[in-house]
């Protein structure tokens, strides 16, 4: 399946030719590199891993840069790993060969996985979106609690732990994010950069995997198979 390392850039307007604008993020797709092609006789799977972005040999190591040197191209930043449905589809990409947006020919709609924004040590109603207790008829400073958790600290004699899962204060974000379905808005292979309506997860700078969706509404595949 053919997909794609960026970076985002930040979010930006984006004129229609009716005059309408809208939101959109400008990403730097590419250019991305293969570095390993995997086969099902010598992995145990098919698949492909590329490269993306130049990082100086001093703030690598020796086991990338003799992975990347393997492959006829300098040391990368980041490496990440495909599946490929078969090894005829793995065997079609070569070491060294360049991934750009011209593998996107066509595909109107993409997922974009990336890291949101760490928000820290966050209390149970911005991390799970309680609604608090009563404002009034006698709570007194309890108004942003959790509530009582006792119920779940006894678990009928097997040990007086919380049962996990249990929705409390904790740490929030800096997780992977899937965002699906977005529309590409505009895509320029030569200068690597790809638009796409909405927002995309995490910070500027930082990484995101592009992928063709894989999972569209009606209304979406209908466009995209051009009906």
């Amino acid at each position: 399946m053919p997909a794609i390392l960026g970076k985002k850039i930040g979010m930006t307007r984006f004129f229609m030719p009716d005059g309408k604008n809208i939101p959109v993020t400008v990403v730097q797709a590419g250019p991305c590199f293969v570095t390993q092609v995997k086969t099902s006789d010598k992995h145990g799977y098919s698949a492909i891993q590329i490269g993306m972005e130049d990082v100086k040999a001093r703030r690598s190591n020796q086991a990338n840069i003799g992975h990347d040197a393997k492959a006829g191209v300098s040391p990368k930043r980041i490496h990440r790993e495909f599946r490929c449905k078969d090894d005829a589809e793995a065997n079609g990409f070569e070491l060294g060969q360049e991934v750009n947006l011209s593998i996107f020919e066509g595909i109107k709609f993409v997922d974009v996985i990336g890291t949101s924004k760490g928000k820290g040590f966050q209390g149970q109603m911005k991390r799970h979106n309680f609604k608090g207790m009563c404002a009034t008829h006698g709570t007194e400073r309890k108004h942003r609690t959790g509530g009582s958790i006792g119920s779940h600290g006894t678990d009928r004699g097997h040990g007086a732990k919380i049962k996990k899962g249990k929705r409390m204060a904790g740490h929030m974000g800096d997780e992977q994010v899937t965002v699906r379905s977005l529309d590409v808005v505009s895509a320029d292979p030569e200068k690597h950069i790809l638009l796409v309506k909405g927002a995309v997860p995490g910070a500027n700078d930082g990484y995101l995997v592009i992928r063709p969706s894989t999972r569209l509404y009606k209304r979406k595949a209908r466009v995209q198979a051009g009906k």
